[in-house]
């Protein structure tokens, strides 16, 4: 069963162009479908959409294929420590 908070968290992360689908899968075991799906449930159709597009863009990396291969993490080495979607303190 899914929290608000939890549907909070894959909804940002989902919204973020850096996230790969791949880094809400190893979080929530959800596919990139249901995140789909998910996204197309909770968002205004407008935003759906315009979130659809900028996914299937050029712009953002939501697909680690799409990614430089230079990019080998999930998030920025700068951020702070995240553990199983929990930010630690430093």
């Amino acid at each position: 069963m899914m929290t608000e908070r939890d549907l909070d968290r894959i909804i940002e992360m989902a919204w973020e162009d850096r996230t790969p689908f791949e880094a809400i899968k190893l979080q929530f075991k959800i596919s990139e479908a249901q995140v789909i799906e998910l996204m197309r449930k909770e968002l205004k159709r407008s935003s759906f959409n315009l979130w659809r597009k900028r996914v299937n863009s050029g712009v953002s990396q939501k697909h680690l294929k799409k990614r430089n291969p230079e990019i080998n993490r999930f998030k920025c080495d700068r951020q702070r420590t995240i553990s199983l979607n929990k930010i630690s303190k430093r």
